[in-house]
């Protein structure tokens, strides 16, 4: 997982991902990652409008949208 978040960082993408905070509870996230430091990222949050900080190991499960190419 931290790979693909690194790679993801690397090539400036936007990620959607659904989050389990300390609390239980579970939320869609639309994020953007700055930085990767050891068992957490940092990322800001489109849907929070502010920087946040998610641990990698235990909360992360990024949604994939297989992408459609146009052929002209």
């Amino acid at each position: 997982m931290k790979k693909q978040l690194i790679k993801a960082m690397q090539r400036n993408q936007l990620l959607n991902l659904m989050y389990m905070a300390k609390d239980g509870q579970v939320s869609k996230r639309r994020i953007k990652i700055i930085k990767v430091v050891g068992d957490s990222f940092q990322a800001y949050c489109f849907n929070r409008l502010a920087k946040r900080t998610f641990m990698i190991d235990s909360a992360v499960v990024p949604i994939v949208h297989k992408e459609r190419s146009v052929v002209c």
